[in-house]
């Protein structure tokens, strides 16, 4: 029986993510060829590309013209212009989230990468770690929920504004742009999609969310990425006729992103379109993108 090629996936990023997280789990994985690394920086990608033995491109495009699949570790607004070069260059896409925090730049990228008709995956980390995917699975089957909340408090930023892994996208945009997608990748497969959305901020880049779904359901979901350490967590909960459903711990990102590879390869191969699409991802940023414009012109 023949072997089925090995897809070859390129790498856009060579920061913290990358190199913890992505560069492992592509080089690691049965079904992927590592074919190579792009990055902002040519010391960082000379360096990434040493630690896997695979080549460093002096440019995007030709680490393009080398892959089948790109993977992106890069800020979002920089990572949609770049994907949708990819796309049209003929590479299927595993994006980070959000995709873009500018709807235009999301549209656009949606629209390049259904011209091309590549396949693409935006990774949600609970939506591919194990313990948390097969909760949404379960949850889905059983219905009748009527409300959910989803409380993301990280303690990524020090009460004085330093962080370990300086990131000068999310000290920008703050906890609505960094863990709303999460948030949102949780709620609106069990509730339906977001018809309506309602704001408010609270203490330093906290945001509060008020959302209602295409079925009924309403939800809220609260935002942070300044929360004292002794605070943090992430609670995901549902509440319907079911009684209430909470989530439970999630999986490690390395697991989790090793399975949204596993996505990727099986809708490259199938041409069947993943529920974590950049379609899916479009509309994360639109709905952020409205609660944006409701803070700012509160």
């Amino acid at each position: 029986m023949p072997t089925m090629k090995r897809l070859r996936i390129g790498l856009v990023g060579t920061g913290p993510w990358a190199s913890s997280t992505h560069a492992p789990a592509l080089a690691a994985h049965p079904d992927v060829e590592l074919s190579g690394v792009w990055g902002r920086r040519p010391d960082a990608a000379a360096a990434l590309a040493s630690a896997h033995a695979i080549p460093a491109y002096a440019e995007a495009d030709e680490l393009f013209a080398a892959s089948d699949a790109v993977a992106f570790a890069v800020p979002p607004d920089v990572q949609a212009p770049l994907a949708a070069r990819a796309a049209a260059a003929g590479c299927h896409l595993l994006l980070d989230k959000p995709v873009a925090t500018s709807v235009a730049a999301a549209r656009d990228l949606e629209a390049a990468a259904d011209a091309a008709g590549v396949a693409s995956v935006v990774f949600f980390t609970l939506r591919f770690a194990a313990p948390t995917s097969d909760w949404v699975a379960r949850q889905t089957a059983t219905g009748g929920w009527f409300t959910g909340r989803a409380e993301w408090y990280g303690s990524f930023y020090a009460p004085d504004g330093s962080s370990p892994f300086p990131s000068p996208w999310r000290a920008r945009r703050g906890g609505l742009w960094d863990v709303g997608p999460h948030a949102l990748s949780m709620l609106m497969p069990l509730l339906g999609d977001v018809t309506a959305v309602t704001a408010a901020t609270g203490p330093a880049d906290t945001v509060h969310l008020v959302l209602r779904h295409s079925g009924g359901a309403s939800s809220t979901a609260a935002l942070s990425l300044t929360a004292p350490t002794e605070a943090a967590g992430v609670t995901v909960e549902l509440r319907g006729a079911a009684g209430t459903a909470l989530m439970p711990s999630g999986g490690g990102p390395l697991d989790a992103f090793r399975s949204a590879v596993d996505a990727l390869v099986a809708a490259a191969d199938s041409g069947r379109p993943h529920a974590c699409d950049v379609r899916f991802g479009l509309r994360v940023t639109e709905i952020l993108a409205r609660a944006e414009e409701q803070l700012r012109s509160a």
